[in-house]
């Protein structure tokens, strides 16, 4: 019996490699730093049975149907709005995703970015590297304290949950905004359920933690920052779309809030002259909230495992569409 033919759209772990090499013949983009080509991503994935694909590939219904032969696509990611999900169940193409690998990662990186933010990491390292630390004063470069403090959590699945468990080891008040409760979150943190407009009025850090749908594009604009706080810290490690960015501009120049920490952007990568990234009162980072050398290993081999177990007649571990194996 021939062994299906896989496709990884980028240089990946080794560990992930040999997962799919055990049980397939895969072919690879030779590239650990810039995504494939579209026209050749849609060159290969025609040829081959299944793919690994990141968030920087679109997977949408052109691709599709110039490649009808390829019948599993799986994501290197929790999230996966780079696929059109619907056109591929219609076309009874399975999609996977590596949920549940990278939460506490990315819990981490986002209360770092609350630290940061709060504390003004950032400025402080350029006042030193610009020779403008002279001498110890009784302002200069103070912050917000984080201990203590109210946070609001736009999201509270996995990850949110997690960031929560942070803030509890920081004394910090819990609110929660979430499509449903979590009785969970409530009885193990101490997290007080809101609606959203009052968690943005009572918080002092507001941490963004929604998947992009079309529910939450554009979901804080001018008027969601102007019910915050002028000394509220602002925290997207979502998605960038989520987020109207020359709002945030206009709130962080104005004053209607204090400061911004952010992992991601409407358009990626960031333009560096991007006017969020001339604000002292930005700390920003590319894209990083897995990036943990255990974690990125983590969510390839994962994705290695539900890319194999589809081509191979077995369940694979976390299916996005699962209807389409009934």
């Amino acid at each position: 019996m021939a062994r299906p033919q896989v496709y990884v759209s980028r240089t990946i772990a080794e560990a992930a490699l040999q997962i799919i090499a055990r049980e397939c013949d895969l072919r690879v983009y030779e590239s650990a730093d810039y995504p494939v080509p579209r026209a050749t991503l849609i060159q290969e994935v025609a040829a081959a049975d299944g793919a690994l694909v990141l968030l920087t590939d679109r997977i949408d219904a052109e691709l599709m149907d110039a490649a009808p032969r390829c019948r599993v696509y799986a994501n290197m990611a929790v999230g996966y709005d780079n696929i059109d999900v619907p056109a591929a169940t219609q076309r009874g193409i399975l999609i996977t995703n590596t949920p549940g690998v990278l939460t506490e990662t990315t819990a981490d990186l986002t209360f770092a970015l609350i630290l940061a933010s709060a504390r003004r990491l950032y400025e402080a390292q350029r006042a030193i590297v610009e020779g403008r630390w002279n001498t110890w004063s009784t302002m200069f470069m103070t912050g917000q304290d984080v201990y203590g403090a109210t946070l609001g959590i736009v999201g509270a699945g996995r990850i949110g949950s997690a960031v929560a468990r942070r803030a509890k080891g920081f004394g910090m008040r819990i609110l929660y905004h979430n499509r449903r409760r979590s009785p969970e979150l409530e009885v193990e943190c101490g997290a007080e359920y809101a609606s959203l407009d009052d968690l943005l009025r009572q918080s002092d850090f507001v941490s963004v933690l929604v998947p992009l749908t079309p529910e939450t594009r554009g979901m804080f604009g001018a008027r969601e920052f102007s019910l915050m706080k002028p000394t509220a810290v602002f925290i997207n490690t979502a998605r960038g779309p989520i987020v109207d960015e020359q709002a945030l501009y206009q709130a962080l120049t104005t004053g209607k809030i204090w400061a911004a920490g952010l992992d991601v952007y409407a358009q990626e990568p960031v333009d560096p002259h991007h006017p969020l990234l001339s604000l002292p009162n930005v700390t920003a980072v590319p894209h990083i909230g897995s990036a943990s050398v255990a974690t990125r290993t983590r969510m390839a081999t994962l994705a290695a495992e539900n890319l194999v177990a589809a081509l191979t007649g077995r369940r694979p571990p976390t299916p996005v569409n699962p209807e389409v194996l009934e």
